[in-house]
């Protein structure tokens, strides 16, 4: 009966931490997920509680923003009234300054270390050299059987370990009322968050590591307890909560719900307008030259509207993963990597084959990288075998010395110099699926229904009413040298990884005559002969609009020549407003793209704050600041309200996961967060710790949320979702999906519903289904009033 007990609350205490992504798939997520069953307030509180974190934004955070005018002061002091609160802005500011989070040395010190070591022992992922022993029998199990010779415990016999991790949990929870385990185990789980974390991970996506060598939180915690009973260390915590935290947590809650409803003011305002100004304007009914569908990602908005710019051009929105749930296998190195959401199983397997007009380049490829593979494994052994180590550091100093003095120098030549010399085998192969079911047999095609879906899915949820000659699917991936966080730049949508591989495979398919005329008899969609798809890749880094364009018919050669050349202008622009410089700013963006010292080789989605789900003429003529999600989404076409349940039930939630993690990361980057960049070690090749040890880092570095350790560059707000779609719609979708009506009710994210059959009138979520209306007209007169003044 007790073990039961003790099962159930390890199920529990896990709820306090998240899971920690490892650096080659760095996605961001909610590091609460395991709270968002309960309401905001009461879920980082405990969180604060367990984990000794800042949960609400500092004083200082608080200032900036009130200083710079992102706080409306009719706004904060209505909210500050509701409490009771009658003092001046200035006066609460100063209270909040005056508490900081407690900097009391770590009593659990000694038992965090040994346990660190254990694990990054353990979980290593093939840094190390000499493998931990007896691995394949589990953490516990490998751990009891060398426990006696570890000298930073007492000596003792292994006859005095417990067996099995069972019996060691049931012996250390003997004497303690069953009601106190969930405590203890809450406690000691929340110690090393980032290490718990990998572990749930681990456990979650079942990675071929976790299979060969498996360990779950009970290993942790049976380990955990034994040794700190050895060493005399604390079971059971004491509370520590006082009043005077709680009074103030409460106070920077309400300053926090000033500020979101200061930028929802702002938002409502900018849709609010633009509906006024595009209802006065007759649409063009001009098919345009060519259509650009971009990740819905915060960098999308910035390229965007420079594309617009150049020319007749669309743009829409569109999850980075377009539509396919697939692992890709990478040609160069050989390693299948996921490419779609997490919260999706992939269905498909998208590897390359060899286009037949090149087989003869083929093999001269597959020569180069065969050599620039063995390469990379040769120079690492010799650097990390004992025998060679000293010998080839010595030898290969003056090589390694030269190198780094030209990528200190020279970064941006390098960077021009590595590119005009890439194989490009996206001219040399071309993407292949299959079903995950069938991967030892490379040559099976999907069905053509299932094809014919992924298309359809595309169409559906855009609503494209008109198709161009040309149609390019753009996904994005960053460049940066020396990060280890490089993989969190990428695409979210595509579990960190670029988005290029599944934009290639979705312009494939849509280029099949079969999928096309499959569409037209069984859907009524009609691909005109003359549309042509391609794939393609913006580099958030340097802005360059890289297109896989290989397989381009002789008829659209020009059109396509001529988009190329705009889009060379693209970036040009582009790197002038995200850079703030006007001259050579394509050449800073390869600098940045190049230099190993860089810390902040772009910002990343810093500054997210809302998700606008509709048509581009809701925010065409707004520059947004990169600060909001875009979804492309037309309610007239999507009569079933399909469309708009999927974009809710995926790039919806996931948008909400990236939110969470920038905000978590901001308001404590130590605890949630990275640290700072410039201590990082990796371990294991999957994570970084601060220094030499300790706990493993399980957020943002502090160079992708901080202007510096104590400017602000990312506000940490949560997301704010407006959504263009009958309100009775959205309401049918919430009753149907209980975890999106949750997260709305609990505060996790804001919801306001543009209304087209009520004269796009804007309304907001509340509570249990119930909405409220937003009064744009006085929330205009009050930005004109604090203009005036």
């Amino acid at each position: 009966m007790i073990n039961l007990t003790i099962q159930k609350s390890i199920e529990e205490a896990s709820q306090v931490v998240g899971k920690t992504w490892p650096l080659y798939s760095f996605v961001t997520s909610n590091p609460l997920s395991g709270y968002e069953g309960m309401p905001f307030e009461k879920a980082v509180k405990q969180a604060r509680k367990f984990l000794n974190a800042n949960v609400f934004p500092e004083s200082m955070v608080f200032r900036q923003a009130w200083e710079k005018g992102e706080i409306d002061k009719k706004v904060l002091l209505k909210l500050l009234g509701e409490k009771q609160l009658l003092e001046s802005p200035e006066y609460y500011l100063q209270q909040m300054a005056s508490h900081k989070k407690s900097d009391v040395k770590n009593s659990q010190h000694d038992l965090d270390r040994i346990m660190a070591k254990w694990l990054a022992a353990f979980m290593d992922e093939g840094l190390a050299e000499w493998e931990m022993p007896n691995k394949s029998e589990g953490f516990y199990s490998a751990w009891r059987k060398l426990a006696v010779y570890d000298t930073d415990m007492p000596k003792m016999a292994i006859g005095e370990i417990p067996k099995t991790k069972t019996e060691a949990l049931a012996a250390m929870m003997d004497g303690y009322s069953s009601t106190d385990f969930t405590k203890i185990f809450t406690y000691h789980l929340a110690a090393l968050p980032g290490w718990t974390g990998y572990i749930n991970h681990r456990n979650t996506y079942d990675s071929q590591w976790q299979q060969e060598y498996p360990i779950t939180l009970e290993d942790y915690l049976a380990v955990r307890l034994w040794v700190a009973k050895k060493i005399d260390a604390e079971i059971y915590p004491e509370d520590n909560e006082t009043a005077t935290t709680l009074s103030i947590s409460s106070l920077q809650y309400i300053w926090l719900k000033a500020w979101e409803k200061s930028w929802q003011n702002e938002l409502v305002e900018v849709l609010d307008n633009q509906q006024i100004s595009s209802s006065t304007e007759e649409k063009e009914q001009q098919v345009p030259d060519a259509q650009l569908v971009f990740c819905i990602d915060t960098r999308s908005e910035l390229i965007r509207r420079h594309v617009e710019n150049k020319g007749h051009y669309e743009t829409f929105g569109y999850a980075g993963f377009f539509g396919i749930a697939m692992d890709y296998e990478d040609l160069k190195d050989g390693l299948t990597r996921k490419s779609c959401p997490p919260i999706l199983n992939s269905a498909y397997h998208v590897s390359e084959i060899p286009q037949e007009r090149h087989i003869e380049k083929v093999q001269a490829y597959k020569q180069n990288n065969d050599v620039s593979n063995f390469k990379d494994y040769f120079l690492k052994r010799m650097k990390n075998m004992l025998p060679s180590a000293f010998g080839y550091v010595e030898g290969a100093g003056f090589f390694y010395g030269m190198s780094l003095l030209a990528r200190t120098i020279l970064p941006g030549y390098l960077y021009r110099f590595n590119q005009n010399n890439a194989a490009d085998y996206e001219s040399i192969f071309e993407p292949q699926i299959r079903n995950t079911c069938t991967p030892e047999q490379t040559h099976v095609d999907i069905p053509l229904a299932e094809k014919v879906a992924i298309v359809k899915g595309a169409f559906d949820l855009m609503g494209w009413e008109k198709l161009a000659p040309l149609v390019l699917f753009i996904g994005h991936g960053s460049q940066s040298a020396n990060n280890p966080f490089g993989s969190s730049l990428d695409c979210g949508a595509c579990a960190a990884s670029p988005g290029r591989h599944n934009a290639r495979m979705l312009a494939k398919i849509a280029n099949i005559p079969e999928v096309r005329q499959a569409l037209k008899e069984n859907h009524g969609i009609e691909i005109p002969a003359s549309t042509i798809f391609i794939g393609g890749e913006h580099n958030t880094t340097t802005d360059e609009i890289l297109l896989f364009d290989s397989e381009m018919p002789d008829s659209h050669k020009n059109q396509l020549q001529r988009l190329k050349l705009n889009l060379l202008k693209t970036q040009q622009t582009a790197t002038q407003e995200r850079l703030a410089i006007a001259n050579k700013s394509v050449a800073l963006a390869n600098k940045k793209a190049n230099n190993w010292s860089e810390t902040r080789p772009e910002w990343g989605l810093a500054k997210n704050a809302g998700f606008i789900v509709g048509s581009r003429e809701l925010t065409k003529s707004n520059n947004l600041d990169g600060r909001c999600f875009l979804h492309s989404y037309n309610w007239e076409k999507d009569k079933s309200g399909k469309a708009l349940e999927a974009i809710m039930q995926g790039p919806m939630v996931v948008t909400q996961w990236i939110n969470n993690h920038y905000y978590f990361s901001t308001v404590d980057n130590e605890v949630f967060g990275g640290g700072s960049k410039i201590t990082h070690n990796i371990t294991g090749k999957f994570a970084v710790v601060q220094g030499n040890g300790g706990d493993i880092k399980m957020g943002l570095p502090l160079q992708s949320v901080m202007e510096s350790d104590v400017e602000m560059y990312h506000q940490p707000l949560r997301l704010s979702v407006a959504i263009q779609a009958p309100l009775a719609r959205v309401s049918d979708i919430l009753l149907r999906n209980v975890h999106l009506k949750s997260l709305l009710d609990n505060e996790w994210i804001y919801l306001m519903v543009m209304d087209p059959l009520d004269g796009n009138k804007i309304h907001q979520y509340q509570q249990d289904g119930n909405w409220g209306s937003t009064n744009q007209k006085s929330i205009v007169s009050n930005v004109i009033e604090m203009i005036a003044v």
